[in-house]
């Protein structure tokens, strides 16, 4: 194991089938976050996983070259809420969800969900908060700066070097997802919303 590795995080599904690395580049380069939108709950209630309201689902954002999947890459799955919406990666073997990518690598952005990393302390503190509920039914971000400046160096860095190539969730060749999405249609979205 190199020095990097060793620093590196790990992550995997509930039931240990699919595993992986979160780079030490992208431990260093990513934000916390956490997101208290419709969609982030709707996924996570579609992954029959504990509803996080009122509270948030916590995530960290990062650029995708940065996770590697070591065991059970066979089993990575997508959906997607609507038929424009984000890729909602997951774990087929267990339901767990992993991340969320937008629909092309040629926006290089993974939200990691924190839950999937074994040691999310050294992730360090949450520094954004968006779509927090206000008293009067509205939402707002709390801090979005951190994201908005994380995610352009990022996307800079990624595009600049041709590293958003290489990710785990889209073909190198064709730039088509790895997995054929399961969007779901009006009726069954629906249920995940109230």
């Amino acid at each position: 194991m190199s020095g990097n590795a060793a620093r590196d995080l790990t992550f995997s599904c509930d039931c240990k089938t699919l595993s992986g690395r979160i780079k030490e580049h992208g431990v260093k380069s990513g934000t916390h976050v956490v997101c208290y939108c419709h969609d982030c709950r709707a996924a996570q209630l579609y992954f029959k996983q504990p509803d996080p309201a009122p509270g948030p689902v916590e995530i960290f954002q990062m650029a995708p070259e940065d996770i590697e999947i070591e065991t059970g890459a066979e089993h990575l799955a997508v959906m997607q809420l609507s038929p424009k919406g984000m890729l909602r990666w997951y774990a087929k073997c267990c339901n767990a969800p992993l991340a969320t990518t937008p629909m092309t690598p040629k926006f290089p952005f993974a939200g990691f969900i924190v839950k999937r990393i074994l040691n999310p302390d050294v992730l360090g503190p949450i520094t954004t908060r968006g779509f927090v509920p206000g008293p009067d039914g509205k939402q707002s971000h709390e801090k979005l700066r951190y994201a908005v400046v994380g995610l352009l160096k990022r996307t800079l860095r990624s595009r600049l070097s041709g590293s958003w190539k290489k990710t785990p969730f889209f073909k190198f060749e064709t730039g088509e997802p790895v997995a054929h999405p399961t969007v779901l249609t009006k009726e069954e979205r629906t249920t995940y919303y109230d």
